[in-house]
């Protein structure tokens, strides 16, 4: 009997570190189903030999994987985009985000902009992603690109929206704590000036609280990121907190600028945001709570109080 409730008294020790590593596995599947939707229409297309084009957004394949994702922030993290008037309904415009461990608000925010303001957004990857099995379709289908810096310029001459975020698979590793790891990237502020476009400012409220990465053995994992430039950090979560993308007013193409003050104002408006709208230190439990929304109205006036 003793055994027994010795065993069980571990499985429930054990079921906290079950539950926070099988989450992740939620987006992979969400990930792969959207996979085998674009290969369905692919090989669909391929039988009855008539000509697809995943970039377009007119085909069944491109609006049910955007409705996938679209349903999923708004059930999973019942996500909301604040700002959304910023977003220019045609023309083009360069968004800056923070990266956080997984950019599901970028996907999240590609599937809100199709629907609400009838516009596509493209992103910058990293190049391994286009490496991972069965990706690669998916990134070609929502216009994920590995950009060059000739590459951007030249989406953006062309009348689209595009999201690049500067710190990139750095930052998604090693910012725990919603600090910006731009180190001296600059290449994002070139293209903006190239491309005489505005620069939108954007970051996603309890992004890190939505998934982590292990912050244990920082240096390790640095090491071996500088070595290989493959992204080694282990990351959990996929908890159901409330996400909501925070887009901020439109820097003006300025031509006075050089990209490296232009660098220092886009950051400096971004850090505005996360000063603004999230709380820190961060709590997984309180992003969480933030879903209810008598919570979150409580929560604003506690900080706005401080604050004053």
């Amino acid at each position: 009997m003793g055994y027994v409730n010795c065993q069980c008294l571990i499985m429930f020790m054990c079921l906290p570190i079950f539950v926070v590593s099988l989450l992740p596995f939620m987006i992979a599947v969400l990930v792969y189903q959207s996979v085998l939707i674009l290969t369905g229409y692919v090989i669909y297309c391929k039988i009855l030999q008539n000509p697809y084009d995943l970039h377009t957004t007119s085909n069944v394949a491109s609006r049910a994987h955007r409705f996938t994702w679209y349903l999923h922030g708004w059930i999973w993290n019942g996500y909301e985009v604040q700002g959304l008037e910023n977003i220019p309904d045609s023309g083009p415009a360069l968004i800056i985000f923070y990266h956080g461990a997984l950019p599901v608000d970028i996907y999240y925010l590609i599937a809100h902009l199709f629907f609400h303001k009838d516009r596509v957004l493209q992103a910058v990857a990293d190049y391994f992603l286009f490496k991972v099995p069965g990706l690669k379709i998916l990134l070609e289908s929502i216009g994920v690109i590995p950009g060059s810096q000739e590459t951007c310029t030249k989406t953006l001459k062309d009348g689209n929206l595009l999201a690049i975020s500067p710190g990139g698979v750095y930052e998604s590793q090693f910012s725990h704590r919603y600090n910006l790891l731009w180190k001296n990237r600059v290449g994002f502020a070139k293209v903006a000036i190239d491309a005489k476009v505005p620069i939108i400012p954007v970051f996603t409220e309890n992004l890190r609280e939505a998934y982590r990465t292990l912050s244990t053995g920082k240096s390790l994992f640095e090491k071996i990121y500088n070595a290989t430039k493959f992204p080694f950090t282990p990351i959990y979560g996929g908890f159901p907190v409330k996400l909501i993308t925070h887009i901020g007013k439109p820097i003006p193409y300025d031509p006075e600028l050089s990209p490296e003050q232009l660098k220092t104002k886009v950051a400096n408006a971004i850090e505005e945001l996360i000063a603004k709208h999230q709380r820190r230190p961060p709590s997984i439990l309180r992003a969480v709570m933030d879903r209810i929304p008598a919570f979150r109205v409580e929560h604003k006036d506690h900080i706005v109080s401080k604050e004053s």
